[in-house]
């Protein structure tokens, strides 16, 4: 299961959309199983795109701060690559035109808010599927409280009890900081003050740092990708996969991400 950021040609080419486009359709010609899931970002096109409200998936609220968001979830075909991709939507968080800023550049105050739900709505999604997944892959960083949720959360059900997750690191760590109730709004079930004690300071460093801390294993995506977080990972002794800019280049690196899902089943 993919879990992304961004995936074209839903938003502009770029290295992490690359990936979230090219990755699922060559992991499923190696013969597995997938699904890809992303935020229904308002600047994405529903009619050019042909995205379709799930009813059956929909309904749902989630709590966030006291207050019910309905999960709404959507789907569209990348008719090449013969492959649907699932969105999470919900009007208060997704609907506005930019994706993590304002028109200004000012970082929203409520990423933290919205990353919780994408997460949620992803694992709830899944379990409304009936579909067990042995690899859920993370990439991009509002994707980063998923591996907590996932093992101090989810674990219990049947459905996840085997899964390993893999996270991606780029070079897209936030230097905006989160809303300082981000511990707080992390403290899902039976998720205690130590279990996110790293969101006390709720940078996008320590956000990538507590994935890695809940995560089996470890890609570096991109050149840039944050150096301390890189670190943490390797005192952790996660099995890392460097980056290998060549392998980008020719399309390797899909065999060399195949390779790595194995060594961790």
């Amino acid at each position: 299961m993919f879990v992304n950021s961004e995936i074209y040609p839903y938003l502009p080419e770029n290295h992490i959309a690359d990936i979230g486009r090219y990755l699922p359709q060559g992991i499923q010609e190696r013969r597995k199983e997938i699904r890809s899931f992303m935020p229904r970002y308002g600047c994405i096109n529903e009619r050019k795109n042909q995205l379709h409200e799930v009813i059956r998936l929909s309904g749902m609220n989630i709590i966030i701060n006291d207050v019910d968001r309905p999960l709404i979830i959507k789907v569209a075909s990348i008719a090449a690559a013969r492959m649907q991709v699932y969105f999470i939507d919900n009007d208060d968080y997704f609907k506005r035109k930019q994706i993590y800023a304002d028109e200004k550049g000012v970082f929203f105050q409520d990423n933290a808010e919205r990353a919780v739900f994408f997460a949620r709505g992803v694992l709830e999604t899944a379990k409304k599927l009936r579909w067990t997944p042995d690899i859920i892959h993370c990439q991009g960083w509002i994707t980063h409280i998923l591996p907590l949720f996932l093992k101090k959360v989810y674990r219990e059900d049947p459905i996840f009890a085997g899964t390993k997750i893999v996270l991606s690191l780029y070079d897209d760590t936030p230097k905006d900081l989160f809303a300082g109730d981000f511990a707080s709004l992390a403290k899902l079930g039976q998720i205690s003050d130590a279990d996110v004690a790293l969101l006390n300071e709720p940078t996008g460093t320590n956000l990538a740092k507590l994935a890695a801390q809940y995560s089996d294993g470890v890609i570096i995506g991109s050149e840039g990708a944050d150096q301390e977080v890189i670190g943490y990972c390797k005192e952790l002794g996660l099995p890392v996969l460097p980056f290998n800019k060549q392998s980008y280049e020719d399309g390797s690196y899909i065999d060399e991400y195949n390779g790595f899902y194995e060594q961790l089943q």
